[in-house]
């Protein structure tokens, strides 16, 4: 299935939430299959204990961060018990503070499960009922609107949190179930939830964490593991059409460069190119090509290089899954203490080096699409994969919209982890900017599919062209699917379509199920 953002989709199911990790993959059940979300009663059970500590301190008459103090820059000034819950509701208000274009539906709801999966640690003193409102509003289908910019990726996410704590004191607006705009009371009051009163330390509780750059590490985690396989698939389908050879994939020259990723890449290869006829044609003293150009041979080395980034930003995102982040937080002897676990540096870095990586792929893909359109370079196939070229143009405009994409996803894999501007009065004089690196991956993973769906689309009308040559079962299990969507080679028609159709395709996941089940059948067992 597919959100109306065109990415994946999980099937609804349930999720249990208690003091242990999320894994990615119920990260996305939640954000974009809606499953159910079951709060653990032992989990609560804890939760009510942490809770303990802070009612106790906030009697003591002393100042104690978040709990009897201002915030940031005003953490010196105290206030006195009968304001403070007036104190949390202005926090609340006066955070959320974001402007600019509402944030999809799947992200806001993926940093409300993570969020609530930090509150359901016991280590940030809210009461039980807050950890349920927040799983009553998932499992009732309301979104809060969140806005585009807001927040620096420090100090938490703080913009982003807090239009989602605002939509749970019934303030503020949101989208029901059917994706109607209303005011956030309303739609609480339509599912029976009553709003928070929010006390002691809760309202600081609920936005100070990563949960708005986790949100998008964690579905890009998921993303990226299909949309690079698909680049594999991809790739050998543009040696395959354009006369290339596998020789150069085999199992022991990988082995000479003990690289993971790159090892992943050539066996995909292998497996898709696996008997075919048409890589056999030419294979022998008979072919006098001596090897490959580097957008074909090279296709392992950079895909491996995009899955051993990849894996590290699995390896931290996990880590975060498994973080307790709040500031003061509650230790595990009964503590509170402030600390500095809210920067967003190690999520913003790997933001940023998945945005590298995608531009590299992108841009090997556009670069064997364009071999595959220029006759001095594709081995025999007609100029643009035209049917009668001069009269027709054929795919030439198709490479200029890779073109455009990638050009784009270079300017997007600069880093926003190494810029900082000072905030609060110069308290928080160092911010990660990760919240920034994770909006302009999600543009960054759109791009690829995009350009690894022009690559399929021009592979795939290359092959049709080499008959009576046949391609490899893989990759005419490919071609089949592709041409659900596009039809036979023929004369010039509206392209526009067929890009956005091979483009869902990619996105779906279908392309990996057709060319390699067993791929996916190994994806969904982990």
């Amino acid at each position: 299935m597919t959100s109306k953002s065109g990415q994946l989709e999980a099937e609804v199911g349930e999720v249990i939430v208690d003091s242990r990790p999320v894994p990615v993959e119920q990260v996305v059940a939640v954000a974009r299959g809606r499953a159910r979300v079951v709060l653990d009663p032992d989990s609560l059970a804890g939760v009510e204990a942490s809770r303990a500590l802070v009612a106790e301190l906030a009697d003591t008459g002393r100042a104690h961060y978040g709990i009897s103090t201002g915030f940031g820059a005003l953490a010196t000034t105290y206030i006195a018990s009968d304001r403070r819950a007036q104190l949390q509701r202005s926090l609340i208000r006066s955070h959320a503070a974001g402007t600019g274009a509402e944030i999809e539906t799947e992200i806001v709801r993926g940093l409300m499960l993570l969020r609530l999966s930090t509150l359901m640690t016991g280590r940030t003193g809210v009461r039980a009922i807050v950890a349920q409102t927040y799983a009553d509003l998932l499992n009732a289908g309301i979104v809060p609107i969140v806005r585009e910019y807001g927040s620096l990726g420090c100090s938490g996410d703080l913009a982003p949190l807090a239009h989602v704590a605002l939509a749970a004191m019934g303030e503020g607006e949101v989208r029901d179930a059917s994706g109607a705009r209303m005011p956030a009371a309303h739609a609480l009051a339509a599912s029976g939830i009553e709003p928070l009163e929010l006390m002691e330390k809760e309202g600081l509780a609920l936005i100070n964490g990563t949960e708005g750059m986790l949100a998008h590490l964690s579905l890009a985690v998921h993303d990226l593991e299909v949309l690079l396989t698909t680049a594999d698939i991809a790739a050998a389908i543009s040696v395959e059409s354009q006369m290339g050879t596998d020789a150069v994939f085999a199992a022991d020259l990988q082995a000479l460069r003990p690289q993971e990723g790159q090892a992943a890449s050539a066996r995909n290869m292998r497996a898709v190119l696996k008997g075919s006829p048409m890589v056999a044609s030419h294979r022998g003293p008979e072919d006098t090509r001596v090897q490959d150009a580097y957008s074909l041979r090279c296709s392992p080395q950079v895909h491996g290089a995009a899955r051993d980034t990849l894996e590290h930003a699995r390896t931290i995102a996990e880590r975060e899954l498994a973080s307790a982040i709040d500031n003061p937080v509650i230790t595990v002897d009964g503590r509170i203490e402030s600390n500095g676990n809210f920067h967003g540096a190690p999520v913003a870095y790997v933001l940023d080096f998945l945005a590298i990586a995608i531009a590299d792929v992108a841009s090997i893909s556009e670069r064997r699409t364009d071999r595959a359109l220029d006759p001095t370079r594709s081995h025999g196939l007609p100029a643009f994969l035209a049917h009668e070229p001069g009269v027709d143009s054929g795919l030439m405009i198709a490479q200029y919209s890779a073109a455009g994409i990638v050009s784009e996803l270079k300017r997007l894999a600069v880093p926003a982890s190494v810029d900082s501007i000072p905030s609060s009065a110069m308290q928080e004089d160092h911010v990660s900017m990760g919240w920034a690196a994770a909006r302009k991956l999600r543009r960054a993973i759109d791009g690829l599919a995009r350009v690894l769906a022009i690559e399929l689309l021009c592979g795939v009308r290359a092959l049709d062209l080499r008959a009576p040559l046949q391609p490899a079962r893989a990759t005419s299990a490919v071609r089949d699917l592709v041409a659900e969507v596009t039809g036979e080679p023929g004369h010039d028609r509206f392209l526009s379509p067929e890009i956005e159709a091979i483009t869902a395709l990619v996105l779906e996941g279908r392309v990996v199920e057709a060319a390699m089940p067993s791929t996916v059948s190994e994806k969904e067992e982990r």
